[in-house]
């Protein structure tokens, strides 16, 4: 357990702000979320005393922090998995994770995931939030993540995720044929009758993909795709959503019925392609502790690769 022992007061610049607002300003290197939950748990005290998140400030307050972050990997099983790693220094380390693979452990899959195998990477992985890792691939798209190796480089990557400054570009296969480029801008949140899927909802938090077309095949469009947002499931969504889903989506496809030209090239594919045909791409961001701005990009692993030479032979 790593203990937190500050004091600081606020300067007369920050009044009128709140203090969840003004702390996280003030202590870069925690999230606002965290101090939040020590605000939460009584673990700051304002002139000695506690107070809510939202409390607005005058200026000149004393801050007194006493808080703890707790070790993250008390349930946590490192894992002798190879790791295709595209980069790596001393706060970030760039994955290329394979289809299949789950990034955090859960209920139905303890082992085996990206997490597991981070924790006997890096050991000390295990004392940050989710074993630094600050964003996710669902288990069957491949693709690029990054994961921070530091807490602060944890919270700087947060930061640019919420200030949607890291760019996340993906290849996908979708039903039916688009020919212009477009932007998806709906809402995103938890399915009404099934919660364990996402849907455009008009209560969602706001959600935005741009699209634009790579090449057209015989009722199929491969798609060059770029998150402005990012929502759970966001592009299986979005694309469910304007009738145009991801070849061989289980959950999001299903209820759009393939036209007759597409029967013959599914029943192909199906033999050897059997997740969603979505692949990350280009991953960029401003380095935690360069701050200067750099990029990787994954090529196609081969199963996308077989399918859309597969797709050519039938157009």
């Amino acid at each position: 357990m790593k203990q937190i022992h500050l004091t600081l007061e606020i300067p007369l610049s920050l009044a009128g702000q709140r203090l969840d607002q003004a702390l996280a300003q003030l202590l870069p290197d925690y999230s606002r979320s965290r101090i939040q939950q020590w605000l939460e748990q009584q673990m700051i005290l304002v002139n000695g005393k506690t107070c809510q998140a939202k409390m607005r400030l005058l200026g000149k307050e004393k801050i007194i922090l006493d808080a703890h972050l707790p070790e993250q990997n008390e349930t946590w099983q490192a894992e002798a998995i190879k790791l295709d790693c595209l980069y790596e220094d001393e706060a970030i380390l760039v994955v290329n994770k394979p289809a299949g693979m789950v990034v955090h452990p859960a209920a139905g899959n303890p082992a085996g995931t990206l997490l597991n195998a981070l924790i006997h990477h890096h050991p000390e992985l295990g004392s940050l939030p989710r074993a630094g890792i600050v964003h996710r691939l669902d288990k069957d798209t491949s693709g690029l993540l990054v994961v921070a190796k530091t807490l602060e480089a944890h919270t700087h990557l947060i930061k640019q995720l919420q200030a949607r400054t890291v760019k996340r570009q993906y290849e996908a296969v979708v039903m039916g044929n688009l020919i212009t480029p477009g932007t998806i801008d709906a809402p995103i949140g938890r399915h009404s009758q099934d919660r364990k899927r996402m849907a455009v909802i008009s209560q969602g938090k706001p959600a935005i993909t741009h699209y634009s077309v790579i090449q057209n095949f015989t009722d199929f469009t491969h798609l060059l795709v770029n998150l402005e947002t990012g929502r759970t499931h966001q592009i299986r969504v979005h694309m469910t959503y304007i009738k145009h889903p991801l070849l061989g989506d289980p959950v999001y496809g299903k209820r759009q019925k393939p036209s007759k030209a597409a029967l013959p090239v599914l029943a192909q594919v199906s033999q050897y392609f059997n997740r969603q045909a979505l692949h990350a791409r280009r991953l960029g961001l401003i380095h935690p502790s360069t701050q200067h701005y750099m990029e990787w990009q994954a090529e196609l692993p081969t199963d996308m690769q077989k399918l859309l030479l597969d797709l050519q032979h039938f157009t």
